[in-house]
């Protein structure tokens, strides 16, 4: 890891995540939504939102995961960063978040409740440090890790991105 990500890992008390890269909770709100007025998908009670940093580096990927709630991603700095989601209608596409407008990259992209997704760095040597916000709030009784097998079962036609942004 270069010096200058692990100033930043090290300046925003940053730790692995198991999807890949680095995360630091930064929001979780006081108000709570009591599990009687959430979907039955949800195992409990959530807050009403929850932020954190999130940060990869080109050498590494976030692998396929889904979760039961929206998810916004807000860019900030560094390379632009690649999210591949394949949605609940079975649809593939990459995204580009960061600045470039020029280019159609997004600033900011809402990844929808239950859509497949990954991430990775869009250059070759370097990190993507973004946000990502959810409602309501993110608990890790939500998220799902892919397994590539399954996925590939699933969405069979998608086998190289899958392939690539899988671990197991």
């Amino acid at each position: 890891m270069s010096a200058e990500i692990q100033k930043i890992v090290n300046t925003l008390g940053m730790k692995p995540h198991p999807e890949g890269g680095f995360y630091k909770e930064t929001y979780r709100s006081t108000g709570v939504i009591p599990k009687e007025a959430l979907l039955t998908k949800f195992s409990g009670a959530r807050n009403y939102s929850t932020a954190i940093y999130f940060l990869l580096t080109s050498d590494n990927f976030s692998a396929f995961h889904k979760i039961k709630q929206d998810e916004i991603w807000h860019y900030y700095q560094g390379s632009s960063l690649n999210v591949h989601v394949i949605d609940e209608n079975g649809t593939y596409t990459k995204y580009r978040v960061g600045v470039d407008l020029d280019k159609g990259e997004l600033p900011q992209l809402v990844v929808s409740a239950g859509c497949w997704f990954a991430s990775s760095v869009a250059s070759n040597d370097g990190y993507s440090l973004v946000g990502c916000t959810v409602a309501p709030g993110f608990d890790f009784d939500d998220f799902q890790l892919a397994k590539r097998k399954n996925l590939i079962t699933q969405f069979p036609e998608y086998e190289d991105v899958i392939t690539k942004f899988t671990r197991t």
